[in-house]
């Protein structure tokens, strides 16, 4: 999985001093990186921010290639260290959800040991703290082949990029997902859950609702009925919950409503739960003889579970992260990213070891500077595979 070790830079102390004189130009990398808005449906600002890290990845000494999207922006592909032997891959995204011109009101600052600004935490400090490793780790030579995809679309669903995810990530044997870290305890995270996205349509018949209400079927009162019944598909114990956050229907008040639909959240901890889960969604039947349901959707992210080769990751990661004078947690998380993709493979994925900090996707998104480089040198520890005492 991750063999062999590094000749040269072979003490903790100094491989946290080689990243700590980075410190500076980390921090101006991460300005520079939230500055260039990346929105996920907006192709040609992500593929502004492709153009960026492509210059950054040949500066860190590695060859770059970009593979083009019609409708997502840009995937780009970094390959580092020797053309020999299992890569190891490093797996982010620079897509974002703010839309563009969010800086004006969330500029770039640091401020109170923080950084802030849109897609700081989530995750774009994350890119700059490998690319920082991988500099530091050239100093020495790589041990071995190390991929680093960036995908365009993860904070959408992924679906340009998880074709390509799945097929590098085969020829690797082991992922480093640079998320964030999970909470101000920096804990990385060995399982997520699953994600699901379900739409019931419900058909009725429209009435006018003085004059012929007897003669409509309302889809909104159908609707509410299936909504219960799918909400009860919820099992905390099993990690299962099931979320009706968008709804929709009718035409005016005084109209009994044709048309209803619903659009669910699901998340699930194992992957056998995927195939129960849909059974009972496509097993809903309306209560009213004459409205008629449709249901389309499914699972779209399989869980990522804690698996021996994640656990024996992390452990290694514990060990290294003690040898730098600092604990590392582990934790689960009901989110998901581009990890889930990988470790559904079987390929031991390692996931949160990015920055640390809070607020992604809201108006206070920071991280925490102090952790920049104790969270970069444990990054490059793994990433070389070093044998440290």
């Amino acid at each position: 999985m991750l063999e062999g070790r590094r000749e040269g830079m072979q003490t903790y102390r100094e491989l946290t001093r080689a990243v700590a004189k980075r410190r500076p130009e980390m921090l101006e990398m991460i300005a520079g990186l939230v500055q260039v808005e990346s929105p996920t449906e907006d192709r040609a600002a992500v593929n502004r921010c492709v153009a960026l890290l492509e210059k950054w990845v040949r500066g860190a000494g590695g060859k770059s290639s970009r593979n083009r999207q019609r409708i997502a922006g840009d995937l780009l592909v970094g390959r580092f260290g020797p053309a020999r032997g299992t890569p190891l891959m490093l797996l982010g995204h620079l897509d974002t959800v703010w839309p563009l011109g969010t800086l004006k009101k969330m500029p770039f600052r640091v401020r109170g040991g923080r950084a802030w600004g849109p897609g700081v935490l989530d995750m774009k400090a994350g890119v700059v703290m490998a690319l920082t490793a991988l500099r530091v780790l050239a100093e020495d030579g790589l041990a071995r082949p190390v991929i680093l995809l960036l995908n365009s679309d993860e904070e959408t669903g992924s679906e340009s990029s998880r074709a390509l995810t799945e097929q590098l990530a085969r020829q690797c044997g082991a992922v480093f997902v640079l998320e964030p870290a999970q909470g101000l305890a920096g804990a990385y995270k060995t399982a997520r859950k699953g994600v699901a996205n379900y739409r019931l349509q419900v058909h009725g018949i429209a009435a006018h609702s003085g004059v012929d209400f007897s003669q409509g079927h309302s889809a909104v009162l159908e609707l509410g009925r299936q909504i219960e019944r799918a909400s009860a598909f919820t099992d905390p114990a099993r990690g299962i919950t099931v979320n009706a956050g968008v709804i929709g229907g009718g035409t005016r008040s005084n109209v009994v409503a044709a048309e209803a639909w619903a659009e669910f959240d699901v998340r699930i901890a194992k992957a056998v739960d995927g195939p129960r889960v849909d059974r009972r969604f496509r097993s809903l039947r309306a209560v009213d003889g004459r409205c008629t349901l449709e249901v389309t959707g499914g699972v779209n992210r399989p869980p990522m579970e804690r698996t021996p080769g994640t656990v024996a990751l992390f452990r290694r990661a514990a060990t290294m992260a003690a040898g730098l004078g600092f604990e590392l947690q582990e934790a689960a998380t009901g989110g998901g990213s581009d990890g889930n993709f990988t470790s559904a493979l079987g390929i031991p994925t390692l996931d949160g070891m990015g920055a640390v900090g809070e607020g992604a996707h809201a108006d206070r998104e920071s991280i925490l500077l102090d952790a920049l480089v104790p969270r970069t040198a444990l990054l490059a520890a793994m990433i070389g595979g070093l044998s440290l005492e």
